[in-house]
């Protein structure tokens, strides 16, 4: 079916594999800042305030940034800020559509409090905003769903961290370095490559029809949750997720007391970089709960640094839920249940 180009026509009616395969030109977006001035105090601490796939970028920076930011980095999702956040505090309201209700309310809460702000949208109420206080403001483009601009919404993430001084130019030049490098990796699971040769296509077959959940070290959790929001606003699908060593510590009983026959497909997100000790739990938790839980499928993170490889992964997460879309037979693209509950809410 996957090699149907006729059926991936009639499901996947939005377009979103050809979204897809173009998601490595994001690297490289030339992110422009208004109002890209600040006054210059300490920054004692950083808070990402946003939902959904606008905090996931938030989540891949501080993984990336741990060991190069030298002040705390949080992400909030959610309507308040901490008690601790006030004028030495970079606050940075990042809502792909500008209308997040809980990112609108910790952005008005941080200017009441004084906090040094910058914000992240494609418009809406964040805009009005940001231009109402001249606050500094990263304007995302368009042209794509929240969840499928995640590379955008780091590269601006990226930009106003530098342009604090928080990080290095380097590490915003990095991004965009790896674009050859992801455009290559991107056209092996496209959709005009056959199955026995597209890794995407195998891992939805494998996954079709079954829960998954989404396994990873500390280092690749946020690919993890990645894999997770794509399976829910791609596929239309439940899924789960967590990372190592943390699951060896609770989940990872909660197979045992089951038949092996359980509806899921357990994915291992593995990357070479992680600690050493991670990765012998990985080997050792399928060897412990063999007969107890479906045999992990290993999906090996391809890149030769960190950042490729978040990067990497999140685009193949992207690849492969979109396929297990068209094997259910949903519009991959359309969230109309999402957009009805956030006007029912308001």
């Amino acid at each position: 079916m996957l090699d149907d180009t006729n059926v991936i026509k009639q499901r996947d009616v939005s377009g979103a594999l050809n979204v897809a395969a173009t998601l490595y030109k994001q690297v490289s977006y030339d992110c422009q800042l208004v109002n890209a001035t600040h006054d210059g105090r300490e920054i004692a601490g950083v808070i990402v305030a946003g939902m959904g796939g606008s905090a996931l970028a938030a989540d891949v920076a501080k993984v990336l940034l741990a060991r190069d930011l030298m002040v705390p980095f949080e992400v909030v999702k959610g309507y308040e800020l901490p008690a601790y956040v006030g004028k030495n505090t970079l606050v940075i309201a990042s809502s792909h559509s500008g209308n997040t209700e809980e990112t609108v309310t910790c952005m008005n809460e941080a200017l009441k409090r004084g906090c040094q702000m910058a914000a992240i949208a494609t418009g809406g109420q964040v805009k009005e905003i940001a231009q109402a206080h001249e606050v500094m403001y990263a304007e995302m483009p368009h042209d794509t769903q929240p969840r499928m601009g995640m590379i955008y919404n780091l590269r601006a993430l990226l930009r106003i961290l530098v342009e604090f001084s928080l990080v290095h130019q380097s590490i915003y030049d990095e991004l965009a370095e790896a674009e050859q490098w992801l455009h290559s990796e991107s056209d092996l699971w496209a959709k005009e490559v056959p199955t026995e040769r597209n890794y995407a296509k195998q891992l939805a077959l494998i996954a079709v029809g079954k829960t998954p959940v989404f396994y990873a070290g500390s280092l690749m959790a946020p690919v993890a949750y990645k894999w997770k929001i794509s399976w829910n606003e791609n596929a239309k699908n439940v899924a789960f997720w967590n990372y190592l060593p943390e699951f060896n510590h609770n989940e990872f009983l909660g197979w045992t007391s089951h038949p092996v026959e359980k509806p899921f497909a357990v994915f291992d997100l593995v990357s070479e970089l992680e600690n050493p000790r991670t990765l012998k739990r990985f080997s050792l938790s399928d060897k412990l709960l063999s007969g107890r839980r479906p045999k992990a499928t290993v999906v090996p993170i391809e890149g030769d640094s960190l950042l490729k490889q978040m990067l990497w992964g999140s685009i193949l997460a992207d690849f492969v839920s979109i396929y297990v879309a068209i094997l259910n037979g949903v519009d991959p693209t359309q969230v109309d249940l999402i957009e009805k509950f956030k006007k029912e809410l308001a």
